[in-house]
């Protein structure tokens, strides 16, 4: 198995998902030891020289005025994690703090934190034995780090806390009893090096354009076969149309519509037919489709910057050279995120204009998609839960970073929120994924009225995919059902992964 070098190779968005997952393996190298342990000395000569440094021999945020003493350095990393627990809320999904321990660890062991090699290898052991610390989702206004986050993240190494152990949350004080584990004694700077960072933020923002990605891919499929459904035209995707107005997102997409309507008997069928327009959903998803995905690209840019950044303060250099700055200001990432809420938000609101339009009863189909309605309601009520859902997304599209409060007595006084931007899109995404499966329910449902045409080949294959799942309806049913069946296809990626 290849094995990735914390602090000395490059991470990627793709390649934190399979250290996250186990698909690839990390380890602190001698190289990464070497600037680690000499980024530890140049601290102790700070603290035995008593140089006057923030975080070191000083108290934090409006504190740092405060000057502690040389006896006390320790301690003062040990209440920092104490005094800055807390969030509050429900814990955030395994996979984003296990990605927090995996962005830390990057961060930390490229030698300019002063952390000690013991505490970043209790880290690792913490994501080589997936044992993945308990953080509340809610507390980080996204500057000084994400603190509160970071703060219950780190508990676990110096024996406080909770912890997912083997399916179940558990005290650490339990989990070093089954270990054998004692805790970690912080070293000066330690306790700030661990909660200063962007990690939160960075984090939701690595599965967020995994996330993402997989909906935009998604949703070009899905649209295509909504597309066939509706007798639709590929007239809009030409490549010479597309090389007049030559954003990436939109050549993108217009060259994956082609594809996936290429050889369609279904397409061919009506190449003669008198219609001159398509509505927007359908003309445009090129255009909205693939500013969508220009968004995506953009974040997916910054988060590829941020996760092999140093993101703490101060910044050592060498004993004589440390700089206090604002690494760890959360605003590069929030913009974009907020950004990609409204991507996303868009993704939405094009599927259930699809979804309406294929209820309609037009072009040779069944209104509400169903033989016989009146007795049944057909697909008349999955529309009413797309059309919630893309409101309820709207409402989540107000831009976080738009806003900063002062913290710290005014110290902090302006502040990112971009941890909450990165929870929101988290949202925005899991609501995309109902609205998409409920497109992909209606436009498999649709489809069929078509044969004995067939579509592509491509499309023949992800209606077959859904069909080993979700049958075709001849009368109502219970569709949340079928609607979560299809969302679980979606959002763990088969669906995706068998058509592509």
């Amino acid at each position: 198995m290849q094995v990735f070098k914390y602090g000395v190779d490059t991470l990627t968005v793709a390649k934190a998902i399979d250290l996250s997952t186990g698909k690839l393996i990390g380890i602190i190298d001698e190289t990464a030891k070497q600037k680690i342990n000499q980024s530890q000395q140049y601290v102790n000569e700070i603290v035995a020289n008593n140089d006057t440094v923030y975080g070191i021999n000083t108290g934090f945020g409006i504190l740092s005025n405060k000057k502690i003493s040389e006896e006390d350095t320790k301690t003062l990393q040990y209440k920092i994690l104490q005094s800055h627990s807390v969030g509050v809320g429900n814990p955030i999904p395994k996979q984003v703090a296990k990605l927090m321990l995996i962005t830390k660890l990057q961060a930390l062991a490229q030698g300019f934190s002063g952390v000690q090699l013991t505490t970043l290898e209790r880290i690792l052991w913490h994501i080589d034995n997936n044992v993945i610390p308990v953080v509340p989702e809610k507390g980080s206004v996204g500057a000084s780090g994400d603190l509160a986050p970071l703060a219950h993240l780190c508990l676990p190494l110096i024996g406080l806390g909770e912890v997912f152990y083997k399916d179940k949350i558990i005290k650490t004080a339990e989990l070093f009893l089954k270990e054998n584990l004692s805790p970690i004694t912080l070293g000066p700077k330690e306790g700030l090096a661990l909660i200063n960072g962007t990690q939160f933020i960075l984090s939701y923002a690595i599965a967020d354009v995994q996330r993402m990605h997989n909906c935009l891919e998604v949703a070009d499929i899905i649209g295509a076969m909504s597309l066939e459904a509706l007798q639709g035209t590929k007239a809009p995707f030409d490549e010479r149309l597309h090389q007049l107005r030559p954003f990436k997102g939109n050549q993108l997409v217009a060259q994956r519509l082609r594809l996936l309507l290429q050889d369609s008997e279904i397409m061919n069928s009506h190449e003669d037919c008198d219609r001159v327009q398509d509505p927007y959903s359908l003309r445009c998803m090129p255009q909205v489709h693939g500013a969508s995905r220009n968004a995506w690209l953009h974040l997916k840019k910054l988060t590829e910057i941020e996760i092999n950044a140093v993101t703490d303060n101060p910044i050592i250099f060498n004993a004589d050279d440390t700089i206090s700055g604002g690494n760890f200001h959360g605003q590069p990432l929030a913009l974009p995120l907020d950004y990609c809420c409204f991507a996303a938000a868009e993704l939405g609101n094009i599927s259930d204009r699809r979804c309406y339009l294929l209820l309609e009863g037009k072009f040779g189909l069944p209104m509400l998609l169903m033989s016989e309605v009146g007795l049944n309601s057909g697909f008349m009520i999955p529309q009413y839960t797309t059309a919630a859902l893309v409101t309820e997304n709207k409402t989540l599209c107000f831009p976080a970073s738009a806003d900063s409060i002062p913290t710290s007595l005014g110290q902090e006084d302006h502040v990112s929120m971009g941890s909450i931007s990165g929870r929101k899109l988290y949202q925005i995404l899991d609501n995309l994924e109902y609205i998409l499966a409920i497109e992909l329910m209606s436009a498999c449902q649709a489809i069929e009225f078509r044969q004995p045409l067939k579509s592509s080949i491509l499309l023949e294959a992800a209606h077959d995919f859904v069909r080993q799942t979700v049958s075709f309806a001849n009368e109502d049913r219970i569709f949340a059902d079928d609607i979560n069946q299809i969302k679980k296809i979606i959002s763990d990626f088969s669906f995706m992964n068998y058509v592509e």
